[in-house]
């Protein structure tokens, strides 16, 4: 098999001056104090950000804010791997390494014998492959799911282990079912508020937004989605409030403020 990176030496020269370039930021001798200062717990709010940046440069960004953002996540990429090479845990060839064998070993429909007939198939047999590595560390499905609450974020994961749960049959019999959870579980939250403790609280609330996601699953909407679209909203809406106003955000009454939200709300609706 050729190797696609022979033919693009720039590239290749740009990934060892980044290489070298994180490497300097992190030497003792002369690095800089915030870098050496990092390890790789302090730094995932950084990959998570770094993350969500770069989705939303995709979706609404121009080519050279997704290229800036690509970059951001790269260097945590390299960073981390920086940090682990220097006690001798792992290093980025490690990390190249790994992922080119784990996608040689997914996809032997390109680099082997076998064929597929369309993406269903290609779909499946990653299913099938992956099982078969995770095979000793995920014995049963609460194994995934366990994976799915740790690693995912809490909306997603609630989503997915709520598929998987209803995929092996834990399911109510019709929407029927989810909506009398759902006024349970909003009565018992309403509960906890009343009377008891900032933890029981809490753990109905999780409950309830629990049951919002089956709802979600049930009518086939996406509740990230969702909310993202929700907070997008809000915050168009009291820039325009904002904009409207003709003093300090502090002196204005909520009535004024309700007064103005109902005008913005409607001139929005009226833009549709």
């Amino acid at each position: 098999m050729s190797n696609p990176t022979s033919s693009h030496p720039h590239t290749l020269a740009a990934l060892e001056t980044l290489i070298a370039v994180v490497a300097k930021l992190r030497s003792p001798e002369g690095g800089c104090p915030w870098d050496l200062a990092q390890t790789p717990e302090s730094l995932t709010p950084y990959i998570i950000e770094e993350a969500y940046e770069t989705v939303d440069a995709i979706r609404n960004g121009t080519t050279a804010e997704v290229s800036e953002e690509l970059g951001d996540l790269l260097l945590q990429v390299v960073l981390q791997a920086q940090i682990a090479s220097e006690s001798d845990r792992f290093s980025l060839q490690d990390v190249a390494e790994g992922i080119s064998e784990k996608l040689i070993r997914r996809h032997p429909h390109v680099f082997g014998e076998e064929t597929v007939e369309n993406v269903e198939q290609v779909r499946q047999n990653w299913e099938q492959i992956k099982a078969e590595e995770k095979g000793k560390t995920e014995a049963t499905l609460a194994d995934k799911l366990d994976r799915y609450a740790r690693t995912l974020p809490p909306l997603d994961a609630g989503m997915k282990i709520s598929k998987k749960a209803a995929g092996a049959g834990f399911e109510w019999g019709t929407i029927d079912g989810v909506w009398e959870k759902f006024t349970e579980e909003l009565g018992e939250f309403k509960t906890a508020i009343a009377s008891e403790s900032p933890a029981r609280q809490q753990e109905e609330l999780g409950d309830l937004l629990f049951v919002i996601i089956n709802l979600a699953r049930w009518y086939e909407l996406d509740p990230s989605a969702a909310l993202q679209q929700t907070n997008r909203r809000f915050v168009e809406r009291f820039s325009r409030v904002e904009s409207a106003c003709d003093r300090p955000l502090s002196e204005y009454t909520l009535a004024e403020f309700e007064a103005l939200w109902q005008q913005v709300k409607q001139a929005m609706k009226s833009e549709q």
